[in-house]
């Protein structure tokens, strides 16, 4: 009898119990709907991870009108720049999951992983939203260099190693990555010298200080075409449309090779789904006006504007990539 009694008092806690949960879960479920259907009712924050000035920020600059119109709020950005993209990385992934605080970064988003200890864990800590452009480097040198094309720069490298310097923006930036791959998958040796950013690099280079450069297709595009530099290859894996004469690296003698700077756009991880999925689509919508898209590709960008689940196949590949080449070739920066 006493087991039968506490099997019906177990029963008839548990039949008051499920209409409770199922409440329960309804509220939630509405309090989620609610969220996403009243988001955004203040301004957004763009924290961009790199100083104002650069392709980043130009990058930021350029969308954030048409995506203030687009959500109907204004988009605020806050410059956050530091340490390869990391001090913002961090800002947004310990900021509150309510799709107000954004992240627009950088390549070295899915590359200082794979160079230093992080403060952050972006796959447990920041959401996807969307890539948004990507741009190729053009590998250029100073006019007077030997090597007309690459093959020429590999058969140097080759012949005399460590005789030749490339620059870059400073260590464990995404042009030192570049020639790190370059040079990974040539067989060759290249000594890298670092600057204090890529304006510096590109004076030295242009100078005869330092024949190769890694460099930005933006900020090299003038010179180029005013022959203070020479082109050899574009980085990426096809022609770039601001230099359609150009081969790329991969066609001009070492196949495989494929490298990008980009841009992409996260949130804290636990924002709710249909705020970062509402994001992304307006942040493709903005990429798809014609006058965002223009100067977007002025700039030498291949404008994407891809899902979340496309973003982050696209990073998981990255960090792979980088953190390989860091392992196979002991770069490490800590």
């Amino acid at each position: 009898m006493t087991n039968e009694i506490t099997r019906e008092i177990t029963r008839a806690r548990l039949l008051r119990a499920v209409p409770l949960a199922l409440a329960g879960a309804a509220l939630l479920l509405g309090s989620v709907g609610a969220h996403a259907q009243a988001w955004p009712s203040k301004p957004v924050r763009l924290v961009v991870s790199y100083p104002p000035g650069g392709t980043v920020d130009a990058v930021a600059r350029i969308i954030a009108p048409k995506l203030s119109a687009k959500l109907g709020q204004p988009v605020v950005i806050d410059n956050r720049g530091g340490a390869g993209g990391a001090i913002g990385g961090d800002l947004v992934a310990k900021s509150p999951a309510d799709g107000y605080t954004v992240l627009l970064d950088a390549s070295n988003h899915t590359q200082n992983p794979a160079l230093r200890k992080m403060p952050f864990d972006t796959l447990r800590e920041l959401a996807p939203v969307s890539l948004l452009v990507r741009v190729p480097n053009v590998l250029v040198v100073n006019p007077s260099a030997p090597f007309k094309n690459v093959s020429d720069l590999i058969a140097q490298a080759k012949a005399k190693p460590g005789s030749i310097n490339y620059a870059s923006s400073g260590n464990g930036s995404a042009q030192h990555l570049a020639g790190e791959l370059f040079a990974s998958m040539a067989g060759v040796q290249m000594t890298h010298v670092a600057y204090k950013g890529g304006g510096p690099a590109l004076t030295d280079v242009m100078s005869g200080h330092v024949p190769v450069f890694f460099a930005s297709l933006a900020s090299s595009m003038p010179f180029i075409k005013d022959g203070k530099l020479r082109a050899l290859a574009v980085t990426g894996k096809a022609p770039s449309p601001a230099l359609p004469q150009l081969p790329t690296v991969a066609e001009a003698g070492l196949p495989g090779y494929e490298v990008y700077e980009w841009n992409a756009v996260f949130v804290p991880a636990g924002t709710p789904a249909p705020v970062a999925q509402r994001l992304s689509k307006e942040f493709a919508a903005a990429l798809k006006d014609p006058e965002v898209r223009g100067r977007l590709e002025a700039l030498g960008a291949e404008v994407i504007g891809s899902t979340p689940a496309e973003l982050d196949s696209f990073r998981r590949a990255e960090i792979a990539k980088w953190t390989k080449l860091a392992k196979d070739n002991k770069i490490q920066l800590d």
